[in-house]
């Protein structure tokens, strides 16, 4: 790989780390990483738009490096990598850094390539083929199906919240569209933040309810009501975005992750458990979570979860 990086870049490197396919060096101290390009192609140009606007803006996105014929993407072996330059990597971006970052990149309409916000289907999409997955298991990873069950009901649930607020006749030509991100993590460094590869537009409640979940099943859960707490004390959201930000609570995307990641055999089952034994602990979250949005807006209730005891 030193030698591709130097055809193809003239970057002369000592070492490279290699990481499930992902080629990390330093370089100039700054540290560079060679990836498979995981997106589609036409969503480039959009990709690489966000990255110029950001940088305009004052933020210090990834740097994208050409190639020696002045490209984007570099094929090899029959896939296409793409080169970042980052800097300052483990820098933190906590729940209120998010809100501010959502200010600053908000699109007028929705056209984009990299736009979202079709929660209901793309979760009812995913739901269904897990659900069939289940049927062709069988027996195999019978923890998995027994666990799977749970968090396709809980699935269920968000996916009728959705559809039910999306029914209710909100004004969502009016609601903001801003810059979100395929996943957060938690922490929540710049490594993963700022990559360009993450980057699409959705609600701006998207990315501070997967922060909240990230961060919950992170070994932080007691302060996660406090991060949401302090969210809602300094934001103003439409009761649109007020309810869909319970829904995206709602939906186990913390679980189908790492279930995912399992089924693929890129991890071992007992990852679900640290999830699973949380589930008791999340509910009382989720209980919460809906008295304290509750007090911004009125929000459908579910039975079965907040009137637990």
């Amino acid at each position: 790989m030193k030698e591709t990086i130097h055809f193809y870049y003239n970057i002369d490197v000592d070492n490279i780390d290699e990481k499930e396919g992902r080629y990390h060096f330093q370089y100039n101290n700054r540290d560079y990483f060679f990836v498979y390009y995981n997106r589609l192609k036409e969503e480039l140009d959009d990709i690489l738009l966000c990255v110029s606007s950001l940088k305009a803006k004052g933020v210090d996105c990834h740097e994208v490096l050409l190639n020696k014929d002045g490209g984007v993407l570099t094929k090899i072996s029959d896939y296409d990598y793409i080169l970042f330059a980052v800097s300052n990597s483990y820098e933190k971006y906590d729940i209120i850094d998010i809100s501010e970052m959502n200010k600053k990149l908000i699109i007028g309409s929705k056209i984009s390539k990299i736009y979202r916000n079709n929660w209901g289907n793309l979760w009812s999409t995913k739901v269904d083929y897990f659900e069939y997955q289940i049927h062709e298991l069988g027996n195999q990873k019978y923890a998995v199906v027994e666990s799977l069950s749970y968090y396709l009901g809980l699935a269920e649930n968000a996916i009728s919240y959705v559809n039910e607020i999306n029914a209710e006749g909100h004004n969502q030509i009016e609601e903001k569209v801003v810059l979100a991100h395929r996943r957060i993590f938690y922490p929540n460094y710049k490594l993963n933040y700022l990559n360009p590869l993450s980057f699409i537009f959705d609600l701006e409640v998207r990315d501070i309810a997967e922060y909240l979940k990230a961060m919950f099943f992170s070994n932080d859960s007691e302060e996660t009501f406090d991060e949401l707490a302090l969210y809602l004390r300094v934001n103003k959201l439409s009761p649109y975005s007020y309810k869909m930000l319970y829904a995206r609570l709602l939906y186990p995307s913390y679980y189908f992750d790492i279930y995912e990641e399992v089924m693929n055999n890129e991890k071992d089952v007992n990852s679900l458990v640290p999830i699973v034994a949380k589930v008791d602990e999340y509910e009382e979250f989720l209980k919460k979570a809906y008295l304290e949005i509750s007090k911004y807006t009125p929000l459908a209730k579910i039975d079965w979860l907040i009137d637990q005891h």
